[in-house]
């Protein structure tokens, strides 16, 4: 039985919703302001929160920051709006959020989306610390370290780089990094490139040795470069 909370200020989106999930053994909880969803998500536990991204009392994107640097809540977040463009669908994941659908949706993608989001966020929450060399990234302190130094990445980053560490030393396509990171909706072309971009600024330009390496065609991987 899972647990969703609604945060959305249109009732018939609301409504629908209800109609669709109730039936299936869904609990549902709703706010129709952002103020009260963060009230609601700082006191219960969620499996997965929906999100509008525009909310009277406090917009989505800020209540979605508000939740991972403030509260250390993970619980998944899964966008609802009716902005399309690349630049808000950055600023939406680079806030916090899991996955993002684009208003008007159907309901049945709604389910496999909140259901993936579900699985994946248990399957990184059953590994808690992963090593590469001296590389270290923890999922329940939402930490990296390398050599000792900790390193900030935003919530994208630190996505890209659970993924290319869990999966060491295979290497992970374009294709499967976007999966994992972005769900079915990748924003642009270049959104991994530029993410990516970040995420070596932190991992490898301080240090002597890279770690990632970019494959030609393929993909990248995370290396241990003592060993290599």
């Amino acid at each position: 039985m899972y647990k969703i909370l609604i945060i959305e200020d249109n009732p018939d989106i609301v409504a629908n919703i209800y109609a669709f999930f109730e039936p299936k053994g869904f609990v549902l909880d709703n706010a129709h302001n952002g103020l009260s969803g963060l009230a609601l998500a700082a006191s219960n536990r969620y499996d997965v929160i929906l999100l509008d991204v525009m909310l009277p009392g406090m917009d989505g994107t800020k209540l979605c920051k508000t939740l991972r640097e403030e509260l250390h809540d993970k619980t998944p977040v899964l966008m609802l709006t009716a902005r399309d463009t690349v630049l808000d669908k950055v600023a939406g994941f680079d806030s916090g959020a899991d996955d993002y659908l684009v208003k008007p949706f159907s309901l049945v993608e709604l389910e496999a989306r909140i259901k993936a989001l579900i699985r994946r966020h248990q399957d990184e929450h059953f590994q808690h610390s992963i090593e590469v060399g001296k590389l270290s990234l923890n999922t329940e302190e939402h930490s990296i370290k390398r050599e000792d130094k900790l390193l900030k990445l935003t919530p994208t980053g630190f996505k890209i780089l659970h993924t290319l560490m869990s999966a060491s030393p295979r290497v992970v396509s374009k294709t499967e990094l976007e999966e994992k990171v972005w769900g079915q909706d990748v924003p642009s072309s270049d959104a991994l490139r530029t993410h990516l971009h970040s995420v070596r600024a932190q991992v490898d330009k301080p240090f002597d040795k890279t770690m990632i390496v970019t494959m030609p065609g393929v993909g990248y991987q995370i290396i241990d470069p003592d060993k290599v």
